[in-house]
């Protein structure tokens, strides 16, 4: 989970979010469109409830990206320098100074931004990321 975070220029600023991911019976048939829905075959197996990372592939400008950690309660996309370049993209990222706050309030001062065309479940956005030169376990 990625917390806080503006601008340098502007000052550290804080928010601070806990988020709980349970899955609960569905009370309505209206399922927003654009959302990524999962079905009672998905849960089978799977001990209710759970806070366990939901971590998925995704496809970004053509290409299949793994290991993309979908936080919702994230302030900022982040994405690795390395896949950056793996996607050959390195011409699209901008300068852009951000200091973000990681769970355990360690801090990442990013330098880079890029927009990606991000496709997940039919559904095709452009998202801004913050390009990171850090270690994660996460692609995105």
């Amino acid at each position: 989970m990625i917390i806080g975070g503006v601008d340098i220029s502007q000052g550290p600023m804080m928010k601070c979010t806990k988020v709980s991911i349970t899955r609960e019976k569905c009370t309505r048939d209206y399922v927003p469109e654009g959302a990524i829905s999962f079905s009672n075959e998905d849960a089978e197996g799977i001990v209710q409830p759970h806070n366990d990372a939901l971590v998925i592939s995704v496809l970004i400008n053509k290409s299949q990206v793994k290991r993309v950690l979908i936080d919702p309660g994230s302030l900022a996309n982040i994405i690795r320098s390395r896949v950056v370049e793996q996607l050959g993209l390195q011409d699209q990222i901008v300068p852009a100074v951000q200091v973000l706050n990681g769970f355990n309030m360690a801090c990442e001062t990013t330098k880079e931004e890029i927009t990606l065309v991000v496709n997940t479940a039919g559904t095709t956005r452009e998202m801004k990321f913050y390009v990171i030169e850090a270690d994660m376990r996460y692609n995105a």
